[in-house]
């Protein structure tokens, strides 16, 4: 498998970029997401129906109701799927700052979907985590 697995060596490399967009996360029954999987970000079945992870704009356009905005932290770094504790310590370091956080681990790069107010305090932290910062 590709990417990095070194913990050490990823979180030297977090890279994090904040995107500019606001994204929502949209729940519908199985069956509906048919026609939306072209404007979703993200797309995962549940056994209750499929939340789409889509822009803001692209939800409102397709009048899905949601409940809160958010904004999409990624990073840079190519992390293996395999890699030991990336996660772990991406969410503790923004749990610290008392942010919540949703991770989503694709192939290539983990992305970290925290609320919109709070997404500048959230990168911050990243940007510390990545450079051996331990402070707020």
């Amino acid at each position: 498998m590709s990417g990095e697995r070194n913990l050490a060596i990823l979180l030297q490399s977090l890279n994090p970029q904040l995107d500019p967009d606001d994204y929502v996360f949209c729940s519908v029954p199985v069956g509906e997401e048919v026609g939306l999987t072209g404007e979703a970000w993200a797309m995962i079945r549940e056994s209750e129906g499929v939340t789409l992870i889509m822009t803001r704009t692209a939800a409102d356009r397709n009048r899905l109701p949601y409940e809160a905005l958010f904004r999409r932290i990624t990073l840079n770094v190519h992390s293996s799927l395999e890699a030991v504790g990336l996660t772990a310590a991406v969410s503790s370091r923004i749990a610290e700052w008392e942010i919540s956080a949703n991770v989503v681990a694709a192939f290539h790069h983990d992305h970290i979907f925290v609320p919109r107010g709070d997404a500048e305090r959230a990168l911050a932290a990243l940007e510390g985590l990545g450079r051996g910062d331990h402070e707020r």
